[in-house]
């Protein structure tokens, strides 16, 4: 079985995600909080990635970077502080986690890197203006690192939009919110986080070893499409 380090695996994308490699890998969660459930193939580091040492771990596969934020506000609201916060969680925090395992997955079994981006970094909304330059930045992290670690270690991100999760939980607080979100959607639906944990399987498997330094939009057409 390969190992897999997933950094924010105990809620929302990063649960499903950990439910859908537990089977058949090793799963090394590292988090603030411990995952509702157990499983004989998961470990839990109990770790805060922007203030804490990440744990030691020698053998490593797969790393799947979890960790987001949604803070829209008006650009006149917004704190130089809100863009540090969301460039600190969705930037730097990827950034230390790829530094301290870059060496194990130099050695490990076809390895892979998963980030997360957002259609906000493609598609200009009001109130999105920190979250879509912290998110940006991280395609830009996913090419050039992906050219500098080619061709031993691939990387890619997913840039979903709105997923059904506590993180989007101001999103979807209401029947006509939902209704609304919907509606803006091509597709007429947003995203589950299950689909999101099957598009990370299939970019860390063998099915993906021609894919690197991509940004894949799960976006319900609404960046491709308008109707």
């Amino acid at each position: 079985m390969k190992n897999l380090i997933i950094i924010g695996g105990s809620k929302g994308i990063g649960k499903a995600i950990t439910e859908t490699f537990l089977e058949n890998h090793n799963v090394i969660n590292i988090s603030r909080s411990a995952p509702e459930f157990t499983h004989a193939n998961l470990t839990h580091h109990t770790c805060d990635i922007l203030t804490d040492d990440l744990p030691e771990i020698e053998q490593v596969d797969t790393l799947i970077y979890c960790p987001g934020s949604i803070n829209l506000k008006p650009i006149t609201r917004l704190k130089l502080d809100d863009f540090r916060n969301d460039f600190e969680i969705n930037v730097l925090g990827a950034v230390k986690a790829i530094q301290k395992y870059i060496d194990p997955l130099k050695k490990g079994q076809q390895p892979s890197i998963v980030l997360f981006s957002t259609v906000a970094a493609k598609l200009g909304m009001p109130f999105h203006a920190s979250v879509a330059a912290s998110k940006s930045a991280v395609e830009g992290l996913v090419k050039s690192v992906g050219a500098e670690l080619a061709p031993t270690v691939r990387i890619n991100a997913i840039a979903p939009t709105v997923t059904d999760t506590e993180l989007a939980s101001k999103l979807l607080r209401n029947d006509k919110m939902i209704e609304n979100i919907t509606e803006r959607h091509p597709l007429k639906k947003f995203l589950n986080p299950q689909e999101v944990a099957d598009m990370a399987q299939f970019l860390t498997s063998s099915k993906a070893a021609s894919i690197s330094g991509q940004i894949f939009e799960m976006d319900c057409g609404i960046v491709s499409f308008k109707i």
